[in-house]
Parts: C-alpha cells; sequence; structure tokens
C-alpha cells in the first residue's frame, strides 16, 4: 500500500469514527438513559439498577390500550398514591401518567441515602395486580 492511500484511508477512518466519539461523549454528560416498556400491564424491565446520586431519564413507552402510570419514589410515596385520588400527573420528576399508546420521559435524580426505591403504576386495581418494579441504589 502506498503511503498516500494509507494517510488517506487513516484521514476517513478517523472522520467515521468523529460521530461515534461524539454520540459517547453526549451519553455520558452524567444523564443515563433507562427504557421501560409497559406490556399487558407489567414494567419491563422491572428493575433497575443506579449508582448513589446518579440522574436517570426515564423513557417510558405505553403500548397498552389503557393508560398508566410512573410513580418512582419509597414504600411513602406508593402508600399516598395508592390511597390518592389523582387520576393524571403533572409532569415532575419520577412521576408521570402515560396515556395509552404513547411514550412519557422523566428524569429522576436518585438519593445517596436510600438504597431501595419503587416505581409503580396506582391507577385502581393496577398495583394490586402486579404492576410495580423496583430500583436498588448501589456501587
Amino acid at each position: 500500500m502506498s503511503r498516500r492511500f494509507r494517510l488517506g484511508l487513516g484521514s476517513f477512518l478517523i472522520l467515521l469514527a468523529l460521530p461515534l466519539f461524539r454520540v459517547a461523549t453526549a451519553s455520558t454528560g452524567g444523564v443515563r438513559t433507562v427504557n421501560i416498556t409497559i406490556h399487558f400491564s407489567r414494567f419491563e424491565p422491572d428493575h433497575v439498577d443506579v449508582a448513589p446520586g446518579e440522574t436517570v431519564r426515564f423513557v417510558v413507552r405505553n403500548t397498552d390500550p389503557i393508560d398508566h402510570e410512573f410513580i418512582l419514589g419509597d414504600q411513602r410515596v406508593q402508600t399516598i398514591h395508592e390511597n390518592g385520588t389523582e387520576l393524571r400527573h403533572p409532569p415532575k420528576p419520577g412521576e408521570m401518567s402515560v396515556p395509552a399508546g404513547t411514550t412519557r420521559v422523566t428524569t429522576y435524580t436518585f438519593p445517596t441515602t436510600i438504597d431501595q426505591l419503587i416505581f409503580a403504576c396506582h391507577l385502581p386495581g393496577h398495583y394490586a395486580f402486579g404492576m410495580h418494579g423496583s430500583v436498588t441504589i448501589g456501587e
């Protein structure tokens, strides 16, 4: 191979790699994305591991023909929502309504003092049906 060809090929490969580097850099800007699908009134996945203090962007896709919600918090938060009457949740970190056939996004920064949280749907009967998952906060 000629030196000129090798230089050209090397330059070409570097140019191809630059967009990949930019994507990797953008995705490591302190926020990780976790995709959750609601299917048959279940969360998939139903467990997520995070680091203490980590900020996570949850992208929740509801493939069901019925509405759901995504409520992230400790047992106290879950009890309040299970006993509450809110049918719709304005977007706030860790809490949102996810209408049928839609995708919604919430961003949540995890505490450093708790090691376990729950995400759940509290529309009538959904939590009792098993519509909940867990988040382990650890190293």
